[in-house]
């Protein structure tokens, strides 16, 4: 037997094993389960980060249908307590990475800083006529070749941000495969004698997230994402990147350096 709605209960009358979810009571079963597990994150017997026992195991545990479970879900994920991540599980949400954007802004330390493993990936990469925009922040003529460089960066396997990177084709020939190679924007730079950038510009907007963002990110449709646009140059100030970084808005806390 199953539930017709939220609070008509017609689970079986018996308790599961070890479990005080209450039928007949009037209140959802899902509403139960979704206060029993936020009790338990809240005290800490759920630790940030831990990954939850299956959909079936959870189901088992509480003895309700999967339907009832996923509400229960749905509504900790809303709450900000829990989320899922594609081919990785539901994890216990882990606290905003503090994310300090200053003069040297490099994303593997400020994660590592968290005690967090960074990664990156690269999704893309092509040649492409500067735009206005583009050119201008990178002091180039309109149309001039730059090199896109696109990556999606992590911590501890989660998406943190997109990022989409653009430089003077002919002074940073190649970077994408040393991205590629090494799945790091900075260490690509090292190797063509450019690791020592210096932001010299930094714009902040937020909005909502798009199809791909949502994608990328794994984020749920209405989600926020705060657009950090950044020039970087090398020692001599001379603009050598222009980036624009999509973060998720609920994993990071943008603090600015003086």
């Amino acid at each position: 037997m199953s539930e017709s709605d939220d609070s008509a209960v017609t689970e079986p009358s018996l308790p599961a094993p070890g479990e005080d979810v209450a039928r007949g009571t009037g209140v959802a079963l899902w509403k139960q389960i979704a206060e029993r597990i936020e009790a338990e994150i809240l005290d800490g017997r759920l630790a940030a980060g831990v990954r939850l026992p299956t959909e079936m195991e959870l189901s088992e545990r509480f003895g309700v249908n999967r339907h009832t479970l996923r509400r229960a879900l749905a509504e900790l994920a809303e709450k900000r307590l829990i989320e899922a991540t594609p081919g990785r599980g539901t994890f216990v949400r882990e606290p905003p990475i503090r994310y300090p954007i200053g003069p040297r802004t490099r994303f593997s330390e400020i994660v590592a800083r968290e005690g967090r493993a960074p990664s990156g990936r690269l999704t893309g990469s092509r040649i492409e006529p500067a735009s206005a925009e583009i050119a201008a922040a990178l002091g180039l003529a309109p149309g001039t070749e730059v090199l896109r460089v696109d990556i999606v960066r992590e911590a501890d396997g989660v998406p943190l941000n997109i990022g989409s990177h653009w430089y003077e084709a002919a002074r940073c020939r190649d970077l994408d495969l040393l991205v590629a190679a090494t799945g790091s924007v900075t260490r690509a730079l090292e190797t063509l004698g450019l690791g020592d950038y210096r932001r010299l510009e930094t714009r902040i907007t937020a909005r909502p997230a798009d199809e791909e963002e949502r994608r990328e990110l794994s984020l749920p449709a209405g989600r926020t994402v705060l657009v950090v646009d950044a020039i970087n140059g090398d020692a001599q100030r001379r603009p050598i990147q222009y980036s624009r970084a999509r973060f998720a808005a609920d994993r990071v806390q943008l603090v600015v350096k003086n």
